[in-house]
């Protein structure tokens, strides 16, 4: 009987020493997906903010300062508008980070099933331009961010910036 266990690959039918198909390399050591939950409250939202800032410096991911600025204010952003508009339909959010080699995605879900847009606000109030900013943020960074519907009926609003500074045209 052939040992397939994990030091060993199993060999093609018929005795070939034919080789398989060459393994993926191993992640670098700060790749990985992390997810946390909190509660829809407004202490959660600095809480948050210091998760993914001490999360991203325990992994030793390699962004600049300006980088790891930008996302947790995209952090603070996400987090204070599912607090907000969510929390009464949602009374839990999930922040959600995954680094990989040459990017970092940030996401918050919440249960609420009404879809946010970024509106122009007027130049006399005091909020309303968090998406504005989360889009703008992203966008100088080379990076990307939507909203998508959950399976459950929530929304997941997530931004995902390059780790190495992109050029502007």
């Amino acid at each position: 009987m052939e040992d397939h266990g994990r030091g060993s690959a199993p060999r093609p039918a018929g005795g070939t020493d034919e080789p398989l198909e060459p393994r993926p390399p191993d992640p670098l050591p700060y790749e990985g997906v992390w997810r946390f939950t909190a509660p829809a409250i407004e202490v959660s939202v600095p809480q948050a903010r210091h998760a993914v800032r001490d999360l991203l410096y325990r992994q030793g991911v390699p962004a600049p300062d300006e980088l790891v600025q930008g996302l947790l204010l995209i952090v603070s952003e996400l987090v204070t508008n599912a607090v907000r508009h969510a929390a009464l339909l949602s009374p839990t959010l999930a922040v959600e980070i995954a680094v990989g080699a040459e990017w970092v995605r940030v996401s918050v879900e919440d249960n609420h099933p009404y879809r946010p847009t970024a509106l122009e606000a007027d130049h006399g109030q005091t909020g309303g331009r968090g998406l504005l900013l989360v889009r703008e943020i992203t966008r100088e960074a080379g990076g990307v961010c939507d909203v998508e519907h959950t399976a459950s009926g929530g929304k997941v609003i997530w931004a995902a910036l390059p780790l190495k500074p992109t050029t502007m045209p």
